[in-house]
This record gives C-alpha cells, sequence and structure tokens, in this order.
C-alpha cells in the first residue's frame, strides 16, 4: 500500500524543513502538497527548489499536488481567502483561476510529481450549463498543460450537483477529456450517495484516494475510525480498484489539536491490515 500524507493537515503554518524531517521520520513516504501560499508557496521559484532540495535529502516522494483553491489567503487563516474556481462563468475570473493552477503545474520544474488533484468547482455548485461550459474550456487547456509536464489531472469529488461523481463521470463522457482521471475522496462521499454508490460511479477513472473521516454532516477531515463511516465496507470498496489506490489521509486539525505523526503511522498500519485482508 502507498502511504501518502497530505500537508493540508499542516495548512495553517509554513511547510518547513523540519516538518518534513518529521514526517519522513515517522515512516511516511510520501507527500500530496496542499497548494496554500502561506504554507507552500507554489508561486516562488526559489521556495520550490528549497521544497524540493529538502524533499530530496529526506528521500520523501511528492505523490501529488492539490490545485489551489483560494487566493489573498490570512497568514495562519484556511478559507479566509476568494475562491479560485476554473468553473467561474465570467471570463476574466476564469482565465485568472487558470492561470493560478498553470502556475502550480510548472513546480513540476523543480519537484516531481504525478497528480495534479483538481476541484471542478468552488463551494456546493449546482449543476449550471454556463459552469459546465466554462469548467470544459478551463480543462481543455489545462488538461495539454499538465500532459506536457508528465502529469495527470484528477478531479475530486465534492458536495454538490456539479461536482458529484456522476456529473463528474458525465462531464469527461460530454467533453471527452479523455487524459482526466479521478481522485475519490472518502469523506465528500460519506456526506452525500455514500462510498460504495459514488465509488462505483468512479471507478474505472480513480487514480488516487483521499482518505478521512466525519459524521456525515460536515466536512471534518478526521481520521478514520474517528467518524461514522462503515471502515469495513469502505476499505473493501477501496480493494476492489482495478488498480492499487495510493492511500492519501487528508486531515486537518480538530479545534486546538491535530493528529500526532504516530497516530497517522498508526492508522496507516491499521488500514494497510484491513486492505489486504479485504483483498
Amino acid at each position: 500500500m502507498e502511504r501518502v500524507l497530505s500537508t493540508y493537515l499542516y495548512a495553517e503554518k509554513p511547510l518547513t524543513l523540519g516538518l518534513l524531517a518529521e514526517i519522513a521520520g515517522a515512516g511516511i513516504p510520501a507527500i500530496e502538497l496542499f497548494c496554500l501560499p502561506y504554507h507552500f508557496d507554489y508561486r516562488s521559484q526559489q521556495k520550490v527548489r528549497e521544497l524540493g532540495d529538502w524533499v530530496g535529502e529526506h528521500q520523501l516522494k511528492v505523490h501529488a499536488l492539490h490545485s489551489p483553491m483560494e487566493r489573498d489567503v490570512l497568514s495562519g487563516k484556511r478559507d479566509s481567502g476568494m475562491p479560485i474556481s476554473i468553473s467561474d462563468p465570467e471570463r476574466l475570473r476564469r482565465l485568472d483561476a487558470v492561470d493560478e493552477v498553470k502556475r502550480a503545474l510548472e513546480v513540476d520544474e523543480h519537484i516531481t510529481f504525478r497528480f495534479l488533484i483538481q476541484h471542478l468547482d468552488s463551494g456546493k455548485p449546482m449543476a449550471d450549463q454556463r459552469r459546465f461550459d466554462a469548467a470544459f474550456n478551463s480543462l481543455e487547456h489545462l488538461a495539454i498543460f499538465a500532459k506536457q509536464r508528465d502529469v495527470v489531472i484528477a478531479l475530486e469529488n465534492t458536495p454538490g450537483d456539479l461536482t458529484s461523481p456522476s456529473s463528474l463521470r458525465q462531464f469527461i463522457a460530454d467533453t471527452r477529456l479523455n487524459d482526466l482521471k479521478m481522485c475519490f475522496d472518502t469523506g465528500h462521499a460519506h456526506m452525500e450517495d455514500g462510498i460504495e454508490a459514488s465509488f462505483e460511479t468512479m471507478r474505472e477513472r480513480v487514480v488516487t484516494a483521499h482518505v478521512h473521516d466525519n459524521h456525515g454532516e460536515k466536512d471534518e477531515h478526521q481520521l478514520p475510525f474517528e467518524g461514522t463511516i462503515d471502515w469495513d465496507s469502505a476499505l473493501k470498496t477501496l480493494a476492489s480498484a482495478p488498480n492499487e489506490l495510493p492511500i492519501v489521509l487528508e486531515l486537518k486539525e480538530q479545534g486546538a489539536t491535530a493528529p500526532t505523526l504516530s497516530q497517522i503511522a498508526a492508522v496507516f498500519d491499521k488500514i494497510e491490515k484491513n486492505l489486504v485482508r479485504k483483498k
């Protein structure tokens, strides 16, 4: 099982050499970089080069980048900036969003990664032909830009009609953007149609998985086994994928506390044991 930790857990602080050393020291071999300038300044070539050196020093693999979702975020404050949406019907805002995603993809000049995790829209968007057309225009360009860099764009299921598993599948079918793949998010699926049904809809295009828990109402990003997801069933579902999926723990602080790396390592062990058993 490929173990990956998303740096979303640390998004309210700068990503430092010391933090990377702690992650590597906990036996976690790979990370997914969360693109938020205060946390990881993907816009700065110097910062990207420094991070590339640090990753190499600690023999950490960068599995993926999570595409930027906000701009002008206040220092240390997640969800405080203006949303970045590649589905914005307003042309100038959409083009600005595309340029921001391209800046993230250009990280590959100094750091190798396989996937760019992309939200089709922000918030909980309703199905809207204008937003569908805007997303097509954006991704038609971005898919080529990513392919030139040997990066695969993986669309993530999020709450909302436009971004549900069935809508994402229909979007790819209708646009024929066949280079696009999918990132299956357990927490988002649990809040909507359920993990088994959601995964079945996405199955053939899923290349990576965001794994976290909640209580079915809020996007809490808890450690697996701390919410109300039936993990016996969920892991059986994940293990049924056509190819073995990288397991990306995408967690966040709960109040003033955050999961420790020892807790995270223990959850990886538990997931791996159950994935093997369910295969």
